[in-house]
């Protein structure tokens, strides 16, 4: 078992035993066994845990909320620790989400639930600090009300505070915190790479039932629908006209990316076109030579009746 001793000194920082430590109650980050866990735990098992935990006391019960720190939990009750390093700084429950969102933005590798849930938790709690937040987002956006304080210098919305946090649009975040919509199942999906962001907005206006039927068809076919096809299920379930029989249509009509294609390697044709040729010119090319030869066998063909 390895040492923390670093922490030991006047650093305001203590232990605590692990089993004291419980997690964010809706904690939208997922903590998994992967290989980045690994490489952490191997790394505490060798230097120990170099930044504590931030923890408050848990509003709940006995022990401690962690705050910042889920993943050097995981990794240090892999490496056999019974107890950590943490720093407990008293929090309400607006200041706590707001800290725990934004220790876990900084991640370099973020699924795009985890985004969804992380900025619709800060929003709400900025919405509970006082600060002006509309009551719809939509995808396409709201209007920016002009508003003033007491000096007359203008009050600004959290979604556009938090867009500038982290640098997305205000528009982008509304996205993601639709994707909040979706059953765990297609969202699933998204986080898989098996749906687009954009799409899964688009579906992310179905209906409950309308989305389980969905995802049943999705399924049973092993398809996912379009950019198009996603928003015309959208308007049929705004319409009341979107059933299981017309998820099967909709999905059944061919998309541009099912159609058959012939894929030839680059390098196999490249020594025949000259070395400016652009890759337009090379599909021109081929397209014309393809269509000589095409007429030349209907030619070909006539002759010989």
């Amino acid at each position: 078992m390895c040492s923390c001793g670093i922490y030991d000194h006047d650093t305001g920082a203590r232990k605590v035993r692990i089993s004291e430590l419980h997690d964010f109650e809706g904690h939208p980050f997922k903590v998994e066994h992967d290989m980045e866990l690994f490489e952490l735990m191997r790394s505490i098992e060798e230097k120990g845990i170099l930044v504590p935990l931030l923890v408050r006391p848990n509003p709940k019960g006995s022990g401690y909320e962690i705050i910042a720190g889920h993943r050097r939990k995981a990794a240090s009750e892999w490496a056999g620790l019974d107890s950590v390093p943490v720093m407990v700084v008293p929090m309400n429950d607006e200041d706590a989400i707001i800290a725990m969102v934004d220790s876990n933005l900084q991640r370099e590798h973020i699924k795009p639930s985890e985004k969804a849930f992380a900025y619709k938790m800060k929003l709400d709690a900025m919405k509970q600090q006082g600060k002006k937040l509309p009551d719809t987002l939509s995808q396409v956006g709201t209007k920016l009300n002009k508003q003033v304080n007491e000096d007359g210098k203008p009050v600004l919305r959290s979604d556009v505070i938090l867009a500038r946090q982290v640098g997305e649009s205000r528009n982008q975040i509304a996205r993601y915190i639709r994707l909040t919509n979706l059953i765990p199942k297609i969202l699933d999906m998204v986080d898989e790479g098996k749906i687009a962001f954009t799409i899964a907005v688009e579906l992310s206006y179905l209906k409950e039932e309308e989305q389980y039927e969905l995802h049943a068809v999705m399924d049973l076919e092993q398809c996912t629908p379009s950019l198009s096809q996603a928003n015309r299920m959208k308007r049929m379930s705004q319409s009341r006209m979107l059933d299981m029989d017309a998820i099967y249509s909709v999905l059944e009509e061919e998309k541009s990316n099912q159609r058959e294609q012939i894929k030839i390697r680059a390098d196999v044709l490249e020594s025949y076109f000259p070395d400016d040729f652009t890759p337009k010119q090379k599909v021109e090319l081929i397209e014309s030579l393809v269509k000589e030869w095409h007429e030349k066998q209907i030619s070909f063909n006539e002759r010989k009746r």
